[in-house]
């Protein structure tokens, strides 16, 4: 379990962990690879939410696997983008949390993707928890943990 203490001085706001929804940048089930190609690479993403016409949390879509649908044996078929619907490929096995997820939890799944979809009861998308959110936090103590706490080797205390 994280102490509160350690937990606080991570995050100094756990509202502001979570990105709002209008925020984020997103694309819809029924649109285009095209369409989400242009908005991931516009917005130097590899990968964003894919959400449904009520907006909820439908899938994540990302460069590898469009790349991926538009390969054939021989050739890359970018004349595919505008055929294909995101729908049809995106990754639909992704963490999801809701507003009342404990930390620890989150750091556990931030391990293995960049960021974390909040959503509320309804699967209706809230926002997103970030990497970098963390990482920003875990910066924040590696250079400011002796100015808040005193810190005592507990080897040398033994001796």
């Amino acid at each position: 379990m994280i102490s509160k203490r350690m937990e606080k001085m991570l995050i100094e706001d756990m509202d502001s962990l979570v990105k709002p929804a209008n925020e984020v940048a997103v694309v819809g089930t029924s649109n285009t690879l095209d369409h989400a190609l242009l908005l991931m690479t516009t917005n130097k993403y590899s990968v964003v939410p894919v959400i449904d016409e009520k907006s909820k949390i439908k899938g994540l879509i990302s460069m590898p696997v469009i790349i991926e649908a538009i390969m054939d044996i021989e050739d890359v078929r970018f004349d595919k983008l505008g055929e294909i619907k995101v729908e049809e490929i995106m990754d639909t096995d992704f963490p999801v949390v809701t507003m009342d997820f404990e930390l620890e939890d989150i750091l556990r799944m931030l391990v293995h993707t960049a960021f974390i979809s909040v959503v509320d009861d309804d699967e209706v998308l809230i926002g997103i928890i970030t990497r970098q959110e963390i990482l920003t936090g875990t910066n924040r103590i590696v250079h400011n943990f002796e100015r808040v706490y005193d810190v005592k080797d507990r080897e040398a205390e033994r001796v």
